[in-house]
């Protein structure tokens, strides 16, 4: 089941702080790491992610449930790499036929293996401290984002969580159809491509049903709405974005200071 709920203890310091503090902080913390190849100061920046993820009430575990698609990933970046880099440089490791491993391709492979998590990890780390809900009004109040982006970007958050469970309904339908690959892998990426089309023909006919909805209910109006539950940005959600910028140019210092910053241009 697809859930987008935040699974944080509450009461956390950091997980109480503004979400549009936290989102802020998470895309100024990627922006600097994204300047460099290098793997040093994604590393750095990683320690750092793990080592706050107490004050925002998220447990290691749960994290690593959130994070696996990260996983797979890595494992795809550095096969791909292994296999089709242009440059070996660096000391040959391993030769067998086609596939030559020098250290250079390892390096570059864990500087990107590295740098994906340390720009990714934020963005988990605040879609799992923070309430949808709270998220569109601190987008409307504080970033000051039209109401009709910030609540239609709430309703497709609402909704997918039932993308799994319609994903679900159609597999079981064609099953009770006799509609099966068994175990013949093209049969079951054809299976595959159809079922995910048709839950791309659902989820289209929803989101204009929701459009249509949300213009009877005067989303496109220019009248200013009014909002229920006040979402304020304190001195607090200040410093939590100012520390973020300052902890990714310390990694990008560090790197540099040691000789191993590698601009991303250049």
């Amino acid at each position: 089941m697809i859930s987008l709920e935040p699974v944080a203890a509450p009461g956390a310091p950091l997980a109480r702080r503004n979400p549009v503090a936290k989102l802020l902080a998470a895309l100024l913390f990627s922006f600097v790491l994204v300047a460099t190849l290098d793997p040093v100061a994604p590393a750095i920046a990683i320690a750092v992610e793990l080592a706050v993820l107490p004050l925002f009430g998220v447990r290691y575990r749960v994290l690593a449930r959130r994070a696996w698609p990260l996983l797979v990933s890595a494992v795809g970046i550095v096969v791909t790499l292994v296999l089709f880099a242009a440059e070996r440089s660096g000391r040959l490791l391993v030769e067998a036929g086609p596939v030559v491993v020098t250290s250079g391709v390892l390096l570059t492979a864990l500087g990107l293996v590295l740098r994906m998590f340390a720009v990714a990890l934020p963005g988990v780390i605040v879609f799992a401290t923070t309430d949808p809900t709270d998220l569109a009004d601190a987008l409307v109040q504080n970033a000051k984002a039209p109401a009709r982006f910030a609540i239609g970007a709430l309703a497709a958050f609402r909704l997918v969580p039932l993308l799994g469970q319609e994903w679900q309904a159609i597999s079981m339908a064609r099953r009770a159809r006799g509609v099966d690959a068994g175990r013949n892998p093209v049969a079951k990426l054809r299976l595959f491509v159809s079922t995910a089309f048709a839950l791309l023909v659902g989820a289209i006919r929803r989101g204009t049903r929701l459009a249509v909805a949300m213009d009877a209910r005067g989303f496109d109006a220019g009248i200013a709405r009014t909002v229920a539950r006040r979402q304020r940005f304190t001195a607090a959600d200040a410093l939590l974005v100012a520390g973020a910028v300052a902890v990714a140019g310390a990694a990008l210092t560090t790197s540099i200071v040691l000789g191993t910053f590698r601009p991303l241009i250049g």
